[in-house]
């Protein structure tokens, strides 16, 4: 089947009713540039000072057969990091349901497809891997390392803080999680809710404070790639390690889920892995 698409994709307004498309239309995606959110960081996109990813799971995509009998999937997508596009949640949900009544010759063609429409929105190469609904690769784990949420700590900031965070004297290497990590989007305003790792080896994190830190994200308004270029870079600019990868897992809404992670260039990139909340 030869799919017709646009030449660029449909800019139509975020935050509204949306009517849930019959037929494959990749003029659904929303891509929204990177270099905005990235500017009052100090970031510009052609000397990123980190690499990585972000990985989406899907678990509403199906398409026809061309006999017409629904094939259902799970898709794990990856953006790199150093796309100048990420793509809006929502605008992303509705073009995988245009899938839904449409024809497909085979899988390969739909991994194809989303492949191109996907590429064209990110402006780079996003790759594309379907798996069965009981596929073993989507069974769910535990972040690894030590989770610091069992910490006696008194909070009132709830809006980013760097100076939350501290260092001691000592080099360390070690992998800390929290699982209360909370933001809010800022296209519909709900909360993203989510777990974050820090690896790293460079003076110890002051965990009090770490932990801290990170609940301050809680009414914060941000894409949850930019929440993690943001801890990224509080991490570098305070606590000055030698390695650093920050990885937040944050959990499905509407059938997405989002995992992005930035790391110093060189630092092993994280395992695959999904949580329960997932």
């Amino acid at each position: 089947m030869t799919h017709d698409r646009p030449d660029t994709l449909a800019e139509a307004p975020l935050g509204r009713e949306s009517a849930y498309p019959e037929q494959y239309d990749p003029a659904l995606l929303y891509p929204i540039p990177r270099a905005a959110n990235r500017a009052p960081l100090g970031i510009v996109n052609d000397a990123l000072p980190f690499v990585g990813e972000d990985e989406w799971h899907a678990f509403e995509v199906s398409w026809l057969t061309p006999r017409g009998k629904p094939v259902v999937a799970v898709a794990r997508f990856r953006l790199p990091a150093d796309s100048p596009n990420l793509i809006e949640s929502k605008s992303w949900k509705l073009y995988l349901n245009s899938y839904n009544q449409t024809r497909f010759a085979s899988r390969e063609e739909v991994i194809a497809t989303l492949e191109q429409d996907l590429a064209t929105g990110a402006g780079a190469p996003v790759s594309v891997e379907l798996f069965g609904v009981d596929d073993q690769a989507l069974a769910t784990q535990r972040l690894p390392g030590e989770c610091i949420d069992d910490l006696d700590v008194e909070i009132d900031a709830y809006t980013p803080d760097p100076a939350l965070l501290s260092v001691g004297d000592e080099v360390v290497e070690e992998t800390l999680h929290s699982h209360l990590l909370k933001s809010n989007c800022p296209v519909t305003g709900q909360p993203d809710w989510g777990s974050v790792l820090v690896r790293y080896r460079g003076p110890r994190l002051e965990r009090e404070g770490l932990l801290k830190y990170l609940v301050s994200y809680r009414q914060h308004q941000d894409f949850h790639e930019h929440c993690v270029e943001h801890i990224f870079t509080d991490l570098m600019a305070r606590a000055r390690p030698e390695r650093l990868l920050v990885l937040a897992r944050y959990v499905r809404r509407g059938g997405l889920d989002i995992s992005p992670w930035r790391a110093t260039p060189g630092e092993r990139p994280p395992e695959p892995l999904r949580l329960a909340r997932q």
